[in-house]
């Protein structure tokens, strides 16, 4: 199997996991980037109102996703853009809850995919004061991008992921994971896959 995923990462409105603002995904092919796309989303009601903390961190506010898809209306295209690909996010737990949480406040099921964090599997391979995702990009070579724009950490984060391969000589996600002691999880814990 090749090294082939999806690299995802969301911005958020403010403190709620579900207040998803805007996407960022990274498509890789054989350990080459091979496609990139991101868009604002309007984050669901209740969990829809921009603080400061969050806007001045990711630029993104109310104004800005007020034409944007819903959550509802996006995860069509989300979902068919991953295209059943394993996911990879930089401290994977953060996107995968946002996912998950958007899901429930807007009543949706929560797509099953597996996914692994770059986060982790730069603790494992690297040696770095901080494993802050600029910090970790630089050392995987992927540098000067605009952190918490959502696409270019999608892409810092692919980057990861693509370089560790590398340093560990690993053919696909699952080889990378054995080498570094990272395992793939499930949005889906296994108990509720099996009952499902």
């Amino acid at each position: 199997m090749p090294l082939d995923f999806t690299a995802i990462d969301f911005e958020t409105a403010n403190g709620s996991p579900a207040s998803a603002c805007s996407v960022g995904l990274v498509k890789v092919r054989d350990g080459q980037v091979v496609d990139r796309i991101g868009w604002f989303i309007q984050p669901p009601l209740g969990h829809d109102h921009f603080v400061e903390w969050n806007t001045r961190i990711h630029g993104i506010t109310a104004d800005m996703v007020l034409d944007a898809p819903t959550w509802v209306d996006q995860l069509t295209d989300l979902q068919t853009y991953i295209d059943g690909d394993t996911l990879v996010a930089h401290n994977a737990g953060f996107d995968m809850g946002v996912m998950k949480s958007a899901c429930v406040a807007t009543g949706l099921a929560v797509p099953a995919y597996s996914y692994m964090c770059s986060l982790q599997i730069a603790r494992h391979t690297y040696h770095l004061d901080s494993y802050r995702l600029p910090v970790v990009a630089m050392a995987a070579g992927f540098e000067d991008f605009p952190h918490h724009d959502a696409v270019a950490d999608a892409e810092a984060c692919a980057a990861i992921m693509i370089h560790a391969a590398d340093r560990y000589g690993a053919v696909d996600l699952a080889e990378l994971g054995e080498h570094a002691g990272v395992r793939i999880s499930s949005t889906i814990p296994p108990a509720a896959a099996a009952a499902s």
